[in-house]
């Protein structure tokens, strides 16, 4: 009986850490987009520029002439990009980090 308590504790406790472990962290559910695009474009893209292809910056002007106007448009650069830029599938950026992210850009480098 002991044994069997013992067991179903320590399973009931894993289970635990397994489903936090796999839950959205973030507050409330809601996402940090600032933190994100740190955390995955602001190696190559510091303060919007671009440190790979200067011409291809966040801005809204650059972005638009290269036919991107949307948070939608941004999220299919991120997810099939060009030459040059690490392409972000949806297991290493979510579809709503990659929106939370794009929403960002487009506030944040006018």
């Amino acid at each position: 009986m002991k044994k069997t308590l013992v067991v179903t504790v320590a399973m009931l406790s894993l289970s635990i850490l397994a489903t936090t472990a796999f839950c959205d962290t973030k507050k409330g559910g809601k996402i940090d987009a600032k933190k994100e695009f740190e955390e995955h474009c602001a190696v190559c893209h510091p303060k919007g520029g671009n440190i790979v292809k200067p011409d291809k910056t966040l801005s809204k002007k650059s972005l638009t002439a290269h036919g991107i106007k949307s948070e939608k448009d941004i999220v299919a650069k991120m997810r099939n990009p060009g030459p040059g830029m690490n392409k972000f599938d949806a297991k290493q950026v979510s579809d709503k980090e990659a929106t939370a992210i794009a929403g960002y850009i487009l506030k944040a480098f006018p």
